[in-house]
């Protein structure tokens, strides 16, 4: 056993992201920290020993779930198996609920204290899931301000360390500061960072692409996450009269010099909104995962720009409004309406200021350290 042996649990491109700043930031604080478990490509460039990689099961709604449920399982077992041979004392667990909060149940039973990092929203839906959360995490680290006080009415130990987006993603020129565009359009694709959400996401995107390109002199870039097999992508864009520019790096970059996007909610619509791109957030997941989620979710908005500021600053197209015609004519729309984009775009400078200073990284990672038992300063 080693108090710098530490396990983390990212399920998806995000958290991966978020848990590699992390832990970057915990060795700069405390050297010689190990840390293992299951990630993707970001952890893996950290230095992290991944025994499981996040593609494994980065799945969304129930019926895709089921599909994934004997290889979870799996995973599951060997990760409680490693904790066990290593004698590991803290673990580090990040967003993905449906695995990470039964993982917890079973570390907290081996005596393992759990750090979790990035909240699942349970202030929207199946919010009983809050009682595992006090009865299993020693603490949560969360991302919005408004998180704070619901955990704390549930006697949840939590701390409020940021959105390492702020950090993350830059200031930068974009194209809309020069004015509308008087020519080509350039349209980014973002379908998500699951397999499950490219498949069910960027047909419609392909159909709203050939549409939009009747009217509009399209130019088109797909932003592809790490954690999707390429070969998805080709197959999902196979015979697209369009050319499409594929980006895997310096995406943000790619997105300040897009006049416009297309977005599959989740993290990525605050990366395009903090870059300041105007989007339409797209989202379409099984029938049956939509009829359950209708039950469940008690929120107003899917997207977290919405959320964070609390009314409609993007579109959302969801499940049978997320059809391409009606898509593409609301893009259409926008762009021919200069004052809609810059009210779209000043709400995005208001969601910057929201979502607070930057230091979430570190913030995070002093928190882990002090789990550890490590003096660090605040």
């Amino acid at each position: 056993m080693s108090a710098t042996d530490l396990l983390i649990v990212a399920g998806e491109a995000s958290g991966d992201l978020h848990a590699a700043r992390m832990l970057t930031e915990l060795r700069a604080l405390v050297p010689g920290t190990h840390a293992f478990g299951m990630g993707g490509d970001e952890l893996a460039a950290a230095g992290f020993e991944a025994l499981a990689e996040s593609r494994e099961i980065a799945v969304v709604g129930l019926t895709e779930a089921l599909k994934i449920l004997p290889k979870a399982r799996r995973i599951f077992r060997r990760l409680l198996a490693e904790v066990e041979r290593r004698g590991t004392r803290v673990a580090v667990l990040v967003d993905s609920p449906d695995f990470n909060l039964r993982l917890a149940r079973q570390l907290h039973r081996r005596g393992v204290r759990v750090i979790y990092y990035v909240s699942p929203q349970v202030w929207a839906w199946r919010k009983g899931r809050v009682k595992s959360i006090e009865r299993y995490v020693d603490r949560m680290l969360v991302l919005f301000p408004f998180e704070v006080e619901f955990y704390r009415a549930h006697g949840v130990e939590v701390a409020h360390v940021g959105h390492p987006l702020i950090d993350e993603v830059p200031r930068l020129e974009h194209v809309w500061d020069a004015g509308a565009p008087g020519g080509r359009i350039l349209l980014s694709l973002l379908p998500g960072s699951r397999a499950s959400e490219v498949g069910a996401m960027l047909p419609d995107m392909r159909r709203c692409v050939e549409l939009l390109a009747q009217e509009l002199d399209l130019a088109v870039q797909l932003i592809q996450a790490p954690t999707v097999d390429p070969q998805i992508f080709d197959a999902a864009l196979d015979g697209l009269g369009v050319e499409v520019r594929r980006v895997r790096a310096r995406r943000f970059e790619a997105l300040a010099e897009s006049h416009f996007a297309l977005c599959a909610s989740g993290t990525a619509t605050l990366e395009t909104a903090l870059v300041g791109t105007p989007m339409v957030v797209v989202y379409r997941v099984h029938r049956w995962s939509a009829m359950l989620g209708r039950l469940l979710v008690d929120v107003p908005y899917a997207s977290m720009v919405n959320l964070v500021l609390g009314r409609e600053a993007v579109p959302e197209l969801l499940q049978e409004d997320c059809e391409p015609r009606k898509v593409a004519a609301t893009v259409t729309r926008l762009l021919a309406s200069p004052a809609e984009i810059e009210a779209m775009r000043a709400s995005y400078r208001e969601l910057r200021r929201r979502l607070g200073g930057g230091g979430a990284s570190r913030n995070a990672a002093a928190e882990v350290a002090r789990q550890m038992g490590f003096e660090v300063e605040p």
